[in-house]
């Protein structure tokens, strides 16, 4: 009758347990209903109770402490707690400090004195174990068999709630991650300035995986290197190498993840940047970047976790993380590329000498650079954000018509010698109206290209090619014929007196510094005297009086120009002479006759 009636009232109790867990929503609830109840039957003055994080392999249990949620971890190999979980068989200890397994330390921080302990492993129906639970202290007598039995069978009943729990906050734990995961990625690849997106990557990256820093390298395939625009924790270090080598150039090129999770064991770890930087890295969970076509672009690689290795756990949330931002990086790096070609293209355009005008679809003017802005004598706010048709008025409209045929024909159309009038002269022009087409053919709009071809500039750039500037701006105030025809002239020959000597003596960069300084001298003495050079022949010089004007006093200019030149040689010698350099001498001769010129 006293089973029966011991039987019925475990039953009850079990029974009891099943529906004060049900009503718990919290894996914390749970625990600390499981061990109110197993102090108060096993008589005991304190429990805990353990459940198994797989991710961790650590023993961990929740309690309230105030306002706050409280967690302790253990791994779930250590003390009597861990022992009994790897084993799965219950044990009595009757003297806990004869234990090895026991920490005393514990004790000495909180004051308490553990005598006995009793643990058994936390089973599932099925035999799973999920943990384990410890009773402190049995108030009277010993803990006995028939307790171990009673607390494995109370934490069975328990177990079916505890899995639920568990099962419920991972999901929870999950879909908030997820979401969170959508959030950073949705912000990330928002941005499309590439320095600015890698910093936020990274960041995200190290704060998601409880990092200590992280990197993202990007594949250059000009160059075949891996380059570091941004670094987390780094300073924005700027580190580039080929994209085969280290970690980072493993993955990359085999397309695999790496979770190492000592890096200093590792023969493919470079320790270099550790030794130049002061920084000791740990871990390392390495992950390439894939994009949609299945192209690598490049790796994301995190350091360091605080707390332990890398897990499975981070490397799926990290794979997720990079392959979502993948097509971020794509947007960014696209636009760093168009924005460089935009750049270059328009540095190209603000250098160019010929006028540049861009119009939309609509014929409204977008730019203009600063040769075309001088061409036409105007400023930007008087031609951009026009209407063409507006702007290209009166004697200006064939421009205008030329834009029309253009648009409606889209061929390209040019023009020579076009007078364009400007506020206060008439300009002569070479120009080029062209389409301006996207990639798949629609209309963007037109070009025109405006070059300056006004006859006096036209004539004053041919003729100076040949010779001195001011006797050209002389030839275009007259009505000279520039057809070759006979004049008296005087020519002026002068060389340098044993040159070759000097040229061996000085080598080619003394020698050409002093010819440089030499001819300065020289062709000041020429010009003062109203002379046109006419070239240099090595070491010598060719000039010409008369020439293309001629005057009553040519062949006295030319003998001028002579003494001067030896004057000006004798005061170039002292100075020369007090630098400790030996002397120049040279012979001139002058001819006046008849000469063809033109």
């Amino acid at each position: 009758m006293a089973n029966k009636l011991e039987a019925s009232d475990r039953s009850e109790m079990l029974l009891n347990i099943s529906r004060r867990v049900a009503s718990d929503e919290s894996i914390e609830e749970i625990i600390a209903t499981i061990i109110e109840v197993t102090t108060w039957e096993l008589n005991a003055e304190r429990g805990s109770l353990f459940l198994n994080d797989s991710a961790t392999n650590e023993l961990y249990t929740r309690f309230a402490q105030g306002t706050n949620l409280r967690e302790i971890r253990i791994h779930n190999k250590s003390g009597i707690a861990g022992s009994v979980f790897q084993s799965g068989v219950g044990e009595i200890i009757h003297d806990a400090y004869s234990d090895d397994r026991f920490n005393s330390a514990v004790d000495q921080q909180t004051g308490y004195t553990t005598k006995n302990i009793l643990c058994a492993p936390v089973k599932t129906l099925n035999g799973v174990i999920i943990g384990s639970a410890e009773m402190l202290n049995k108030k009277s007598g010993r803990f006995t068999k028939k307790d171990l039995e009673l607390l494995e069978a109370m934490t069975e009943q328990a177990s079916i709630a505890l899995q639920s729990a568990q099962f419920v906050e991972q999901m929870q734990k999950n879909r908030n991650e997820e979401k969170k995961l959508l959030d950073v990625v949705s912000e990330v690849t928002a941005e499309i300035d590439l320095p600015t997106m890698l910093s936020k990557v990274m960041g995200e990256a190290t704060k998601m995986l409880n990092a200590d820093r992280s990197s993202i390298f990007l594949n250059d395939p000009k160059t075949n290197e891996l380059w570091l625009q941004i670094g987390d924790g780094l300073e924005s270090t700027q580190i580039r190498f080929p994209n085969h080598l280290g970690i980072a150039g493993t993955v990359f090129t085999s397309g695999e993840t790496i979770n190492i999770p000592h890096a200093y064991a590792d023969l493919r770890f470079n320790p270099d940047f550790d030794k130049q930087t002061g920084y000791f890295t740990r871990s390392i969970l390495c992950v390439p970047i894939i994009n949609k076509d299945r192209v690598i672009l490049g790796v994301t690689q995190v350091l360091n976790k605080r707390g332990g290795p890398f897990t499975e756990e981070d490397e799926q949330r990290l794979k997720a993380f990079t392959a979502q931002i993948s097509v971020g990086l794509e947007n960014a790096q696209l636009f760093a590329d168009v924005q460089n070609m935009k750049n270059y293209n328009d540095s190209i355009l603000q250098s160019a000498a010929s006028g540049v005008i861009t119009l939309d679809e609509d014929e409204k003017i977008i730019t203009c650079n600063e040769a075309g802005l001088r061409i036409l004598n105007i400023t930007e706010s008087e031609i951009l954000q026009k209407p063409a048709v507006d702007f290209f008025i009166g004697e200006n409209e064939w421009l205008m018509e030329r834009i029309n045929k253009v648009q409606d024909e889209q061929q390209t159309d040019t023009f020579v010698d076009v007078a364009y009038q400007t506020d206060d002269q008439t300009l002569s022009l070479n120009g080029t109206v062209a389409p301006l087409i996207s990639m798949d053919e629609k209309k963007l709009g037109v070009m025109v290209m405006l070059e300056d071809i006004s006859t006096e500039k036209r004539m004053k750039s041919t003729m100076s090619r040949y010779m001195d500037p001011g006797l050209a701006e002389q030839l275009l105030e007259g009505d000279d014929n520039l057809g070759g025809e006979e004049k008296k002239a005087t020519i002026l020959f002068s060389d340098v007196r044993g040159f070759t000597t000097i040229t061996e003596q000085l080598g080619a960069q003394g020698t050409v510094q002093l010819l440089n300084d030499y001819f300065t001298i020289m062709v000041d003495s020429i010009t003062n005297q109203g002379g046109m050079l006419d070239k240099f022949i090595g070491d010598a010089i060719m000039a010409a009086f008369g020439l293309p004007f001629s005057t009553d006093d040519d062949e006295d200019r030319a003998l001028r120009a002579s003494i001067d030149m030896i004057t000006n040689l004798w005061e170039w010698n002292e100075v020369r002479a007090e630098n400790g350099l030996p002397p120049i001498d040279m012979g001139i001769g002058l001819n006046t006759d008849t000469v063809v010129s033109g």
